[in-house]
């Protein structure tokens, strides 16, 4: 990739979080040359895709400190890390909407499929009470980082929690404006969009990835938690990067390098059926979150919030390509790492 001002995803990323911060934020990832397209007055859906990565994998560090100190440790010197893929949350409600916004995964669905994504494979999560969605890009799946979108299937919870997730996810906003909807739809048609309607529309397209919802109350949060870690923590996250994930060449020695130095590394690898991918993560750090007690007021808790992840990936003998997919039981080990400790 370019590294002057003339590069179509260095702009991008400066329209929502300015020139200094974005050249810092991609100097951090490996970025394939082949996304780019520099000086150009079009942007591809494989650039406007990098580049809204780019903004989202930023706002996860500035979210995460401990997956920020690692990154800082990892790129000392020069060094890259590869996005492999980052992850999100939705509520899926057995009829009818999320509040304005559509139900579940629909909601990404719309924003990824004209971006160029399709989903590459369905992952039952049957523990958790959800669906998790693999959705890996058309024109440079090893290269552009995937999303794991999850829903949660509220129905499955009874009919208390239903009412309660009613309360909290009924409020939900929809947060695509004009630009958005104009640039998805000529993403739709023919895969690329004038300069000026991309850098309008990629701030709304953002901001689809946070909390729509109303601050809960406090009891209904407590009712959620109850019942489901992942419910409790969409009500305070709602649909930001729940996780980003570091593709790396050993993940074994790495959580034993990274326990050494005393940060929160899960306990065990998760290993897939096929041995071929591995995972692991630090815990959730915590966040500051405000709710609404029983009088009304505004009373701040300490909450888990995101965190960072990291995955190996061998090459499929059948294919002779590197194995992109996932495991059913190595996402449910992962989700447990933004449960309350």
């Amino acid at each position: 990739m370019t590294s002057s001002n003339e590069s179509v995803i260095l702009k991008l990323a400066a329209s929502v979080l300015g020139i200094d911060a974005a050249k810092a934020a991609i100097a951090k990832l490996e970025l394939d040359p082949a996304l780019d397209s520099a000086g150009s007055a079009i942007v591809s859906r494989a650039s406007f895709a990098m580049a809204l990565n780019v903004v989202l994998f930023d706002d996860l560090l500035a979210r995460v400190p401990t997956g920020a100190a690692y990154v800082a440790d990892a790129t000392v010197g020069g060094g890259k890390l590869f996005f492999d893929h980052g992850a999100l949350r939705t509520i899926r409600f057995a009829n009818g909407p999320t509040g304005a916004l559509p139900a579940g995964q629909d909601a990404f669905a719309r924003i990824l499929k004209p971006l160029g994504y399709s989903v590459a494979n369905v992952y039952p999560l049957p523990r958790l009470g959800m669906t998790g969605r693999a959705w890996c890009h058309l024109d440079a799946p090893e290269s552009i980082p995937q999303f794991f979108v999850s829903e949660l299937h509220v129905e499955r919870f009874g009919a208390g929690f239903e009412r309660v997730a009613q309360r909290v996810f009924g409020s939900s906003r929809d947060p695509l404006g004009k630009s958005a909807y104009a640039a998805l739809a000529h993403f739709a048609e023919i895969e690329c969009v004038p300069f000026d309607l991309a850098v309008a529309a990629l701030p709304e397209i953002v901001a689809a990835f946070g909390r729509h919802h109303d601050i809960p109350a406090l009891a209904d949060y407590e009712a959620l938690l109850a019942h489901s870690a992942e419910a409790a923590w969409i009500a305070t996250e709602g649909n930001a990067f729940n996780h980003a994930t570091d593709r790396v060449a050993d993940v074994e020695a790495l959580a034993g390098a990274q326990r050494t130095l005393g940060r929160p590394v899960k306990d065990a690898v998760e290993v897939s059926a096929s041995g071929r991918v591995r995972q692991t993560a630090f815990r959730a750090d915590h966040v500051e979150r405000r709710f609404v007690d029983a009088d009304g007021a505004t009373v701040t808790l300490s909450v888990p919030g995101s965190f960072y992840e990291f995955i190996t990936r061998d090459v499929d003998p059948a294919t002779g390509r590197l194995d992109l997919g996932f495991d059913s039981s190595n996402a449910q080990g992962i989700f447990a790492m933004t449960r309350a400790a």
